[in-house]
């Protein structure tokens, strides 16, 4: 039974160790998270600025799956391609190994005379502990709680290494015996530092614990090699595991890399211990020397650094391969075509700003097409509900931000460049006309996601909600096809006609409320559905509404008495009296709201 209590000890130590290394990160990451997020997503696609920011982020957060799993995050939110994050990631690699030579003060040994008595692991975990609390307990500032935090998370740390320790130094005969296996059975030796680290999930904690060993009790170079080879491969393939669920290819490739840089710089490790123990560099005096916390933590250092400075210029090699193993899903022709338009942005056009523009404007005309493709989905949605097209939908919304982002750089990056009036102009509306299409977009999104309420409530709107639904989403489709034909032809004439129908539909809409309260009231519909069907008018209000916007941003582009002063415009334009407007106002009431019976009082 002793042996059993012993080894509750270790794991309990394991226990405090990790928790206290994930509470120390957290407070790292509440202290300099936001700026690391920055640093990583304005790495350049040179390899070795991105290598120093991994380590750096690493060492910060004392965790590379967290480093990892954020660049993965970067990657799929778009901040980062994937080939940018290859430096990071092999940077990561590395800056892992600081935890290790941080438990190194394990060794310490100083008098109590000695300033360095303080840095002992007895000594440092117990102040650490009394500092965090008094900074979490006593201080308010934010600032005074991360840093207790932090301290408290390495002085959990530390107890655990401690508990570790203690228990190990009575189990020594035991574990070096199982480590002296290790000294003659290589592929034991790795195959155990892979599963131990799978288990546990953290490549600090596998080697914390032979540091603790190497402290009590000792260990030798050849009975430890292998083992911590083994730990760098369970790392990666425990991080390949977390970050590949429900991933896109991009991210997939990023975590890919991962796990073929660490197989080949273990096999690099494992071919220079070869052929340095045969060429007789590794004499026996080195290959059985016992190892200490610190000589275990520089081991463990230059399997990490020595692999990642020599492979670092083989990051196109890697790309390319993971390229292979994880290609592409097969693209539609809308998704190939926004791509191609998307490479199409030409940073050597920046000094000509009309072929530029020019540019630029092809790729929102299809913004616009992309935003009435999935306007016209969420309307198919509402009446004939299909789980593809919403898969469909929200891939596009991913490609219209994707342009938005793009357009929006770079037509901001032609402003060095921009000295002719019209241009400027220009450049003004077509960021105003990317936005009115990106939120457009987002409005459908919502409107998709007013009609999965109502399959997760298991109801459904009345059937004259539904055929009052029907004719208001008509003819606010048939605003934003014309606004997207507005903006594809420049057509200014047809842009002045936006301004009446969205008029007619926003009194549409205000009756649609209308009789829609009556229903509520006669017991016709519930609250809840009530509450969706108010959702969705006010969606389509608002897709109504960037149209309107869009075309008096395309009539102020020409006409400086408007730009500036669009609210102004509107207000003047509906009380002017002016006949084309007032005709237009018409025609669109008796083809919009005369199919919808608005006149008709006993509507339910």
């Amino acid at each position: 039974m002793d042996v059993f209590y012993k080894i509750v000890a270790i794991l309990g130590g394991l226990s405090m160790f990790l928790y206290g290394m994930r509470v120390m990160g957290d407070g790292l990451k509440s202290c300099s998270g936001g700026a690391m997020k920055a640093a990583l997503a304005k790495v350049t696609s040179r390899p070795a600025l991105g290598f120093l920011l991994g380590t750096l982020v690493t060492c910060m957060i004392q965790s590379s799956t967290a480093a990892i799993v954020l660049t993965v995050g970067l990657v799929g939110a778009g901040f980062l391609t994937f080939r940018q994050s290859i430096g990071i990631v092999l940077g990561a690699n590395v800056g892992t190994a600081i935890t290790a030579q941080i438990i190194r003060l394990m060794d310490l040994q100083a008098g109590s005379t000695s300033i360095l008595y303080l840095f002992n692991a007895d000594n440092l975990a117990p102040l650490a502990l009394i500092i965090g609390m008094v900074l979490l307990m006593f201080v308010a500032k934010s600032t005074a709680k991360n840093a207790g935090t932090i301290a408290v998370g390495f002085g959990i740390l530390f107890m655990g290494l401690i508990f570790m320790s203690d228990a190990v130094s009575s189990l020594g005969d035991r574990l070096s015996g199982l480590l002296t296996a290790f000294e003659d059975n290589y592929i034991l030796g790795f195959l155990s530092g892979a599963l131990v680290t799978g288990v546990i999930q953290s490549s600090s904690a596998v080697i914390g614990i032979l540091q603790s060993i190497a402290s009590s009790v000792g260990v030798r170079f050849c009975g430890v090699f292998a083992v911590i080879i083994g730990v760098n491969i369970g790392d990666c393939l425990t991080t390949f595991l977390v970050c590949r669920i429900g991933a896109k290819p991009e991210q997939i490739r990023t975590v890919v890399v991962h796990v073929i840089y660490n197989i080949c710089a273990a096999i690099l490790i494992a071919l220079a211990m070869t052929a340095l123990r045969t060429a007789g560099v590794l004499t026996d005096g080195f290959w059985y020397t016992s190892l200490d916390s610190g000589g275990v933590a520089n081991i463990h250092g230059l399997f990490r650094l020595v692999p990642a400075v020599l492979l670092l210029p083989m990051s196109g090699v890697f790309a390319r391969l993971a390229e292979k193993l994880v290609p592409d899903k097969p693209l539609d022709a809308e998704d190939q075509d926004i791509l191609t338009n998307l490479r199409e942005l030409d940073s050597h056009l920046l000094t000509n700003p009309t072929l530029a523009l020019d540019q630029s404007a092809h790729l929102i005309g299809h913004m616009a097409d992309v935003s009435l493709h999935n306007y016209d989905a969420a309307f198919q949605q509402i009446f004939e509900y299909d789980p593809k097209r919403t898969e469909r939908v929200n891939q596009r919304e991913e490609l219209l931000d994707r342009m938005a982002d793009a357009a929006n750089q770079y037509i901001v990056s032609l402003s060095p460049y921009v000295t002719r009036a019209a241009d400027n102009r220009d450049q003004n509306f077509q960021i105003k006309a990317l936005t009115c299409f990106e939120r457009i977009g987002d409005l459908a999104q919502n409107i998709l996601h007013d009609q999965q309420r109502f399959l997760q409530a298991g109801k459904s709107l009345s059937p004259a909600a539904q055929e009052d639904l029907r004719g208001t989403m008509a003819a606010v489709r048939d605003i934003l096809a014309l606004t997207v034909d507005v903006f594809k032809s420049d057509d200014l004439d047809r842009a002045r006609t936006v301004e009446p129908l969205e008029e007619v539909i926003d009194d549409i809409i205000e009756a649609m409320r209308s009789r829609h309260v009556d229903r509520l009231t006669r017991g016709a519909c519930d609250v809840y559905m009530g509450i969706q069907y108010e959702n969705i008018l006010q969606n389509l209000e608002r897709v109504s509404d960037q149209c309107s916007d869009l075309a008096v941003y395309m009539l102020g582009r020409d006409d400086l008495s408007i730009s500036g002063q669009e609210h102004q415009y509107l207000h003047e334009l509906h009380h002017s009296g002016n006949q084309t407007y007032n005709r237009l106002f018409r025609d669109n009431y008796r083809k919009y709201a005369g199919t919808l019976h608005l006149d008709d009082a006993d509507k339910g």
